[in-house]
């Protein structure tokens, strides 16, 4: 018989282990921000409850006081049945716990983070030919909260962490994203006296993203443009830099605009809500280097012309494609030359410095 907290126990290991390494490679706001959610989840709370300040401060000194000691320690390899595997072998993992209801996860997130996930899972299903599997209560997880990604070829959604992630977006939507918010909260139904209620709002915005978590993840596995595996040499080449951030989010883009993507899906379906959440959480470099999408859902909301979002999800996506074959080939040619600090300089100079100019 599986001991289910004896894994339960070596996961979270790990994901300690992960956090104590990494925890240096966020801004302080982003460890903030992450540690939150964390704490929500060790604590069980629901994404809107706090806990008084002093006492998640002591856990935080807590947490870090314990990253201390596991700077230097390696990732342990799980002990299931007596079978010792690497905590990287999913396949080998989910085949034993499957039975049990069970999901494990494991892989790398940003800046090459080392990420693991273990959960119950609610129910699986199949959509555009991709199996999907629903993550119910999470019993180990890490820093990151992902609302939904892919693991060998399976997507997979984290229901408990889609809330978390939802509710930060709402809590932190910036100044320009909030007329989007607004609108997209009105086409849920949600009336005017309610629209500055995060906590009420909280359940029709996390069903509405539902579609747009699941179908981004089909975008990516359906996209073409950007190969998998020159976009995963990028990031292992120049991890922590801005042409990492540059081409996740030509290859997040892609994904959205493609045509199994998240953006055709919403106009397809004629999702008004969706467009408008899309809008309001658009950020960092991908509200910056594609200002159309903005630009396009803010005449929507005036005339709710669909034509106009079809004709700016075909050309967002041709402006994407033309910069993920531009950083393919100069990523060949810095390769070529041994010279990856070129690529950086040169992808910098070329998309990222006149955004600031």
């Amino acid at each position: 018989m599986l001991d289910i907290a004896s894994l339960t126990r070596q996961v979270r290991r790990n994901c300690t282990l992960s956090d104590a390494r990494f925890a240096g490679h966020y801004s302080v706001c982003g460890l903030v921000m992450r540690l939150r959610d964390l704490y929500k989840w060790e604590h069980s709370l629901d994404p809107y409850e706090e806990h008084a300040a002093s006492q998640v401060l002591d856990w935080i000194g807590r947490k870090e006081t314990l990253w201390e000691t596991l700077q230097e320690s390696d990732f342990d390899d799980l002990v299931i049945d007596g079978q010792r595997i690497d905590p990287f072998d999913t396949e080998t993992v989910n085949r034993l716990i499957e039975p049990l209801h069970l999901f494990y996860g494991a892989g790398y997130a940003h800046s090459l983070k080392p990420s693991f996930l273990l959960a119950t899972i609610d129910r699986k299903s199949v959509v555009n030919g991709h199996p999907v599997v629903f993550l119910s209560k999470e019993m180990a997880r890490d820093l990151l909260t992902l609302p939904a990604l892919t693991q060998d070829d399976t997507i997979v959604v984290r229901q408990s962490a889609a809330k978390l992630y939802v509710w930060d977006r709402m809590l932190y939507l910036n100044q320009s994203g909030r007329p989007f918010f607004r609108f997209a909260l009105l086409a849920c139904g949600i009336a005017e006296k309610d629209v500055g209620s995060l906590r009420h709002c909280l359940p029709s915005v996390t069903q509405v993203l539902h579609d747009t978590f699941l179908y981004h993840e089909i975008g990516e596995l359906s996209d073409r443009c950007f190969n998998r595996q020159i976009w995963r040499d990028i990031i292992a080449a120049l991890p922590h830099t801005p042409t990492e951030l540059l081409v996740r989010t030509v290859k997040d883009i892609l994904a959205d605009t493609g045509p199994h993507g998240t953006l055709h899906h919403i106009r397809k379906n004629q999702q008004t809500a969706a467009l408008g959440f899309y809008a309001a959480f658009l950020d960092g470099l991908g509200k910056k280097l594609f200002p159309e999408i903005r630009a396009t859902v803010a005449g929507f909301m005036t005339d709710g012309d669909w034509q106009a979002v079809a004709a700016m999800i075909s050309s967002v996506h041709q402006k994407a494609e033309t910069m993920a074959h531009t950083i393919i080939d100069l990523y060949g040619n810095g390769t070529r030359d041994h010279d990856s600090l070129w690529v950086n300089e040169t992808l910098n100079r070329l998309y990222i410095e006149p955004l600031t100019a």
